[in-house]
This record gives C-alpha cells, structure tokens and sequence, in this order.
C-alpha cells in the first residue's frame, strides 16, 4: 500500500468515529423555546395570562407540545439536530375560549409572548333578569400570630452555704483563682403545663456578694423549666430568681386587602402565610362574605391563583356571565 493510500484511510479511520460523535452530541443538545401567553389588548392591565393553552410545533415531525401554567408561561423543549438548517418554527397555540393562533417563531432564544384573541361570546339578553350587581369587593383572610397570657410570677430564694478563707488544696470546687475552697447551690423552677418563663433573673442579695458566681445560661431563652446554680467561694450568700410566668399561643387575625379591577378581572396578591381566604362583596346591595377556598370556587367569578418565587399568591376572578361591576351596563 502506498504511503498516500495509507494517510488516506488513517484520516478515514479518525474521522468516522469524530463524525460519529458529533452526531451524538447534536443528538443530546436541546433547544429550549419559552414564552408567555396573555390576552391581546391594546390595554396593558388587560393583557391577562392564560392557563391551559396548548402549545405545539406546526411541523408534526416535531412532536413537541406543552401547556400554559398559570402565569401563561410554556416551555418547547426539542433537540437541536432535528432543526439544523432552520431559522424559526410556527407554533400552535389552542384554547377553547380564545381564537386559534399560529405564530412563527425564531430560534434564538428570544422570549416569544403570543397574544390571544378572546372568542366573543353571544351576550345573554333577557330584559326580565338584568345583570346582578357585583360592588366594593374586600379580600379577607387570616394569619396566624404567636401571643401570650401573663398567668403570674414566680419568686423564689436560696442559700449556698460556705465558710470562707478555707484553702482550696484540691479540693472539688474552688474559686476561680483557685485559692479559696468553693460551694454550689442549685434550684429549679416549674412554670406549669403550657406555660412558659419569660424575663428571668437571679440575683446575689446578701452576704458577700462580689465573691459569687451565678450560671444564667438557662435563663435566655423561654421554657417551662429552668435550673439556676450559683457558686460562692467565700462566706454563705443568698440568691434570689424571679421570673414571669406566660401561656404562649396562636390566635388568627384577620387582615384586609383591596383588589384592583381590570375589566371583568379582580386582581389581588396575599402573603404565604395567608389562610382562610374570602371576598366580602355586595351583592345587589346586600353585604355578603364569600369564602374562596382550596377550590377556588365563587357563585359570580371563575378565579385561579398563581405562586411566585417568593410563596406569594396572585389571584384573579373573572365575572361570570349575568354579573357586572357597577356603572357598567346591565
């Protein structure tokens, strides 16, 4: 064989297994197309999100396809290797109360934002039932809030006995130099089932005081039972702990949030710690309060949620057909 031959098919042998990967890795690569799909308004307060939209490739060779969330958000995953060559794809987007839409989109990452028309419904006319009349809507709900009962106080002295100016000599407990023999004293207090100390303190209130040491360490933080010891390494001394005696709990407040109205949609946010969420509204002048509930579920609005980044929840409730906002019409 030829030296030339030989370069030849070494080149071939390399250059296979090269193509072979490359394949392979055009194969693994994916090519993420996102976007958001809204109403089409020329007013931007009413370019609500849409949930539930089907997305989908035009092409069927494709065969990728996706769903809005709530924040009208969609995500087409593919892999790159089945779009060489093309610079944008069309893409589906379905819903049964809004007009189809085809959209061509670009392949380059962009965000795509698809704006659908609404499908206009018959308005219902009967002049014998005009429309009820939904007014000053106010969200409540509640929170939970940590509280406490003062139930009382506790008092309570005690002695550490000693006899000062004994040398230390190895004994068990000196003082800190350790020159002088040391005693320890201990007491323990019990605040009672479901309470707690709060604000205890011990003090050295008689004998010779500057030569005392007392452990307060239990004595920062709350709790039912608290041990206070306290050393002397000269005379007797006395101590005194007093503290006072709470019975935590939770209780929920009620909290007030006022929605802002963009055409037929109620716009409202509420904390995570949100519970127990209602919408108190009147209805045909009378004074109503509507729970909402897990479910979502109100007799005069469709309404959905959404949560962001930071656990909190963004609501909207869209008047159903036969309700109307006042000055609106009937």
């Amino acid at each position: 064989m030829s030296r030339r031959k030989k370069i030849v098919l070494i080149t071939l042998l390399l250059c296979i297994p090269a193509s072979a990967l490359w394949v392979l890795h055009l194969k693994r690569r994916m090519v993420t197309l996102a976007g958001a799909v809204t109403t089409k308004s020329s007013d931007p307060r009413k370019q609500l999100p849409i949930a539930g939209v089907q997305v989908s490739a035009a092409d069927g060779r494709l065969a990728v396809q996706s769903t809005s969330d709530a924040s009208g958000l969609f995500k087409l995953r593919m892999r790159r290797l089945l779009l060489l060559g093309r610079r944008g794809i069309t893409i589906r987007f379905r819903h049964p109360d809004y007009e189809p839409l085809n959209l061509y989109v670009p392949i380059s990452g962009s965000i795509t934002v698809a704006e659908m028309v609404p499908i206009a419904r018959p308005p219902i006319t009967d002049d014998n039932q005009p429309k009820q009349i939904v007014a000053h809507p106010v969200v409540r709900y509640s929170v939970k809030r940590a509280a406490e009962e003062n139930v009382g106080s506790a008092v309570r002295s005690f002695e550490v006995v000693n006899t000062g100016n004994v040398p230390c000599n190895g004994a068990s407990l000196c003082s800190p130099d350790k020159k002088w023999k040391a005693a320890v004293g201990t007491i323990s207090l019990d605040a009672g089932a479901g309470n707690e100390f709060r604000n205890a303190r011990a003090s050295c209130i008689a004998g010779p005081c500057p030569f005392t040491k007392i452990d307060t360490s239990e004595l920062e933080h709350p709790a039912r039972l608290v041990h206070i010891s306290a050393i002397t390494w000269s005379d007797t001394a006395t101590f005194l702990v007093e503290a006072e005696v709470v019975h935590p709990m939770i209780s929920d407040v009620v909290r007030y949030s006022y929605p802002v109205v963009f055409g037929d949609a109620l716009n409202f946010t509420l904390p995570p710690a949100a519970e127990a969420v209602s919408i108190q509204a009147e209805l045909n002048g009378q004074s109503i309060i509507f729970p909402l509930g897990p479910a979502l579920i109100l007799d005069w609005a469709n309404c959905n949620a959404r949560s962001n980044p930071d656990e909190t929840r963004v609501y909207r409730c869209e008047l159903k057909p036969g309700y109307t906002w006042p000055n609106t019409g009937t």
